[in-house]
């Protein structure tokens, strides 16, 4: 097994993971970007994520991808967009392994946290990332606008 940082030739391999994570979190039509955004977003002219990708036997089976977001209550911190793991790879410690690349990126930047979100019914996540005593939130409501409804909105 290897950890490595992605690279724009994992793009394919990656999305076919988000579209597994998707359908993992039952929601497969929410995945709406396009190959074409997915790699800009990464390795284009403005990249604006990163991810560590997991290895076993030339194959990507998991990645973690994130990006650096400001807080001005706490300075820069990393976000956990997603943590994923293939189901025939899961309990080989390829999580901890991704999770553990994060946590040490985080420290090498100088960042200020870790922040993630995990759907409150997915028991086996929130185990997982209990391991690391992290502090677990349920006061914030998430918000959203989806591109239909800011291409409605008229002021």
């Amino acid at each position: 097994m290897n950890i490595r940082v992605a690279k724009k030739t994992d793009c394919p391999r990656l999305m076919e993971l988000v579209k597994g994570l998707a359908m993992f979190e039952k929601a497969p039509e929410e995945v709406t970007v396009t190959p074409r955004e997915f790699e800009d977003a990464g390795f284009g002219e403005k990249p604006v994520w990163k991810a560590f990708v997991a290895e076993i036997n030339g194959s990507i089976e998991g990645f973690a991808l994130y990006y650096i977001r400001f807080s001005t209550w706490k300075g820069c911190r990393l976000y956990l967009e997603d943590l994923f793991v293939t189901e025939e790879t899961r309990c080989m410690g390829v999580g901890k392994m991704l999770f553990d690349a994060i946590i040490e990126e985080a420290k090498e930047q100088g960042l200020n946290g870790i922040v993630w979100q995990v759907l409150e019914w997915n028991t086996p996540a929130i185990n997982f990332y209990k391991k690391y005593n992290p502090r677990f939130d349920n006061e914030w409501i998430n918000v959203a606008l989806d591109v239909r409804q800011l291409t409605t909105y008229y002021l």
